[in-house]
C-alpha cells in the first residue's frame, strides 16, 4: 500500500472512526461498530469492506457475525500512524461519544 492510498482511505470520517475504534479495541464486530458510530449497518459494512479490500483490515467470520481487526501485515509506517491516531488525546476527546456508546452497548457475542 502506498501512502497516498492509505491517507485517501482515511479521508472519510466513517472509515477513520471505524479504524480508531478498532485500534483502541483490537477487534470488533459490525454490530458493535454500528451501535458505537450510530450509523446504519450497510454504511458501516461498506466502509469496512473498503478498508478490508485495501489490506488495512482483516475480517473473520464466527457464526453469523463478522469480526474485524487491523492487519498486522501493514507496513511499519502505516502501523505507526494508526498507533499515533489511537493515542491522540484530541481525537479521543473528539470521538469520546463513540467510545462511550461502545462501552454501554451489548456485544453481539
Amino acid at each position: 500500500m502506498l501512502p497516498h492510498q492509505f491517507f485517501k482511505l482515511l479521508s472519510d470520517e466513517t472509515r477513520l472512526r471505524c479504524l480508531l475504534m478498532l485500534a483502541r479495541n483490537d477487534e470488533l464486530c459490525v454490530c458493535d461498530l454500528t451501535q458505537s458510530l450510530q450509523e446504519s449497518q450497510p454504511k458501516v459494512s461498506r466502509h469496512l469492506a473498503q478498508l478490508r479490500q485495501s489490506g488495512i483490515l482483516i475480517d473473520e467470520r464466527r457464526g453469523q457475525w463478522v469480526f474485524y481487526h487491523i492487519s498486522p501485515d501493514l507496513p511499519g509506517w502505516a502501523l505507526a500512524i494508526i498507533d499515533g491516531l489511537k493515542s491522540s488525546n484530541c481525537l479521543q476527546q473528539q470521538y469520546q461519544q463513540d467510545i462511550q456508546r461502545l462501552i454501554e452497548s451489548v456485544s453481539c457475542d
